[in-house]
């Protein structure tokens, strides 16, 4: 659960200007390529602290008298020394970043090193360098660290590889996972020793730790180690869904860096999930009661597209995290067929649309982990691997999915790299396509106007499609209906309008643009859906008005929008105006009922509704006939059961 903030999507252009600000270099200050940390830490679960010796082993990419690094803003920092052991003054610039002032300026091209000594406490509550989200905690019985918590010194945040040797030193019967070959793992003198050595370039920066035994799992070829706690009884299943996961990206991928993967669990405000080379950290709410298979594709995705191969820059995070997402959607089709494709793909170009600016390749402005963060990188992403998919063929495409991390296997890439990788598989030139959608903004909305007309051979279907955006360029799909079998022709769609003849056999009925959805545009039906999703984003932060203004703009479109009927109903209950939840509920159960499972929470939530206002024979009625509906969406029968046996009580709020 992230922190409130201010506006989610209304104020996503001031969030840009915001984080851009921020991430400018500060003048004077050098460019730096880090290639190794070597790591002392020490974790004291009682007290809460970390305690750190770091060497970092750099390279100036320019004169450098200033550096500019993040660090945690709960340590404190006690010394930097310099290569030659001479002390460096160090000031911290902003909550998470610290500035190093060389007085004697360091070379452009000549290799060195600084010393950071430092320790603090760390218990989660603090605020994290992520605005909202937990990356580091010390508790009694455990302990995580991940990279983005910068917990040591990191220098140009998800961009800059390093290898690293790390040391862990814990209280004996504590056991630590890290990234990388665990070279000593023993107890003496009252504490237990971890050595890790990982000598590839990549972001190995992430450790936990437990108290007692790990739990173990091998499956389809797995070695997997849990460090869980209350997610212990969901071990076995994890397990056999992690070696299926891997296995499969094996398959698309080509060989992961390695069959060793360490799950472990965090706590309530981490995020659902986090990869670092060979260690996976999934959220309490992430594990759950079933396997989260969403969640385990993604994250063993990462093994690749982050692990092995990450963005030259914050401004291709699309090909990282794009591609993670669409991992999630390929593994759910592989498992659930391509029906669970299709759906997962009209929900990633929702997402996708609930952001129109900035452009993909100006990801860099967006506010790390922030809904428009991953609605552009993540799910524009995967919208633009989805499209490219249909444009290029399977072969070519899964081709290419294969090739990068062999190509670019421990180095970063670009989308320049990334597209002429495409065109060489495709034998096409793709600027056009990445121009769009990548580098523009908007998306398309179609209209269709045709006429049909007897030839000698058949019929022939002239037409005009129209749309708003002068540049655009795409090959889409045309379905001529018949009074026999439906033709499908691809016409190619430029500017603003686009005239276009097809030839059929039999004779047309009806003329479709787009049949299956291939390509991120608007019609009424997205339109909705994208409103309803804006709307569902406040809501998570507690903006009722502006939620229900999303929903209302939904409802303009399609008044009988079940799920935006029922999305206005649960603001309304949230702020207790129970009367008009009860109408909203009533003609959601009266709409499209699209979703189905409306049905049967609206049904719920009138039971609710009545047992706070002391109408107990109502609320029965309406709990029974959610029960009749027979739909268990989230557990909405075991609901039923629970308020048919007791009342429904709300929790009253605390002063």
């Amino acid at each position: 659960m992230r922190l409130k903030r201010t506006k989610v999507v209304a104020l996503a252009a001031l969030a840009a200007v915001s984080v851009f600000a921020q991430t400018r270099r500060p003048a004077g200050d050098a460019r730096i390529d880090v290639e190794k940390y070597i790591i002392d830490a020490q974790v004291d679960p009682n007290l809460q602290m970390l305690t750190a010796k770091v060497k970092m082993q750099f390279t100036p990419q320019d004169d450098a008298s200033e550096i500019t690094l993040g660090f945690h803003q709960s340590l404190e920092l006690h010394t930097v020394t310099d290569d030659g052991g001479m002390p460096v003054p160090a000031q911290r610039t902003a909550d998470s970043t610290i500035r190093v002032l060389l007085a004697t300026p360091l070379a452009k091209g000549k290799p060195t090193s600084l010393t950071f000594d430092y320790a603090g406490k760390i218990t989660g509550n603090e605020e994290s360098p992520v605005w909202g989200i937990k990356f580091a905690a010390i508790h009694e019985d455990n302990a995580y660290f991940m990279y983005p918590s910068r917990w040591f010194p990191v220098n140009d945040y998800t961009v800059d590889r390093f290898a690293m040797d790390l040391k862990v030193t814990v209280p004996d019967g504590f056991n630590v996972a890290g990234s990388g070959i665990q070279i000593v793992n023993k107890n003496e003198g009252g504490q237990h020793n971890s050595e890790f050595e990982f000598t590839q370039s990549s972001f190995p920066g992430s450790f936990a730790v437990m108290k007692g035994a790990p739990q173990t799992a091998k499956s389809n070829g797995l070695d997997g180690t849990f460090f869980f706690r209350d997610g212990a009884k969901m071990v076995s299943a994890y397990g056999d869904e992690y070696g299926k996961a891997l296995d499969f990206f094996t398959g698309l991928y080509g060989l992961p860096p390695s069959r060793k993967l360490t799950i472990v669990e965090t706590e309530s405000g981490a995020p659902n999930g986090y990869s670092s080379p060979g260690v996976i950290f999934m959220s309490p709410g992430a594990i759950g009661t079933q396997v989260n298979k969403r969640v385990v594709a993604n994250q063993v995705a990462r093994q690749w597209w982050g692990v092995f191969l990450s963005p030259a820059s914050r401004n291709h995070l699309w090909i990282q995290n794009g591609v993670s997402r669409y991992s999630e959607l390929l593994y759910l089709e592989d498992v659930d067929g391509a029906g669970a494709l299709n759906t997962l793909a009209r929900e990633t170009y929702v997402e996708a649309l609930t952001v129109e600016q900035p452009p993909v390749i100006q990801a860099a402005r967006l506010e790390d982990y922030s809904p428009e963060y991953w609605a552009i990188t993540a799910g524009k992403g995967a919208a633009v691997l989805h499209m490219l998919r249909g444009i290029i063929g399977n072969e070519s495409f899964f081709k290419l999915l294969k090739q990068l991390p062999e190509q670019y296997a421990w180095k970063s890439l670009d989308t320049t790299q990334f597209q002429k990788a495409a065109e060489g598989i495709a034998k096409d030139n793709l600027t056009g396509f990445f121009l769009q959608w990548l580098e523009s903004s908007g998306a398309p909305e179609f209209g269709l106007e045709y006429a049909t007309f007897r030839t000698k051979d058949g019929f022939r279907v002239n037409g005009k499609v129209t749309q708003d955006l002068d540049l655009f360029r795409m090959p889409v799909k045309l379905r001529i209906e018949t009074e026999g079998n439906p033709e499908d022709k691809t016409i190619i769609v430029a500017g603003t309008s686009t005239e276009f003849a097809v030839e059929t056999f039999g004779k047309p009925t009806n003329v479709v643009l787009d049949p299956s959805g291939d390509v991120l545009r608007y019609d009424d039906n997205m339109r909705v859906a994208v409103a309803i999703r804006r709307g569902e984003q406040f809501v998570e932060i507690s903006e009722f008005l502006d939620a229900i203004k999303e929903y209302e703009k939904a409802l303009a479109v399609k008044r009988n929008s079940s799920l935006a009927l029922y999305r206005v109903g649960e603001v309304y209950f949230l702020q207790n105006n129970l009367q008009e939840a009860a109408n909203k509920f009533r003609e959601a159960i009266g709409g499209d009922l699209e979703p189905t499972w409306v049905e049967v929470w609206s049904h719920l939530y009138l039971g609710k509704i009545f047992d706070i206002t002391g109408s107990r024979d109502r609320a029965v009625n309406e709990y029974r006939q959610a029960a009749r509906t027979r739909d268990n969406t989230q557990g909405a029968l075991e609901e039923a059961e629970k308020y048919i046996a007791a009342p429904y009580e709300r929790e009253r709020p605390r002063f």
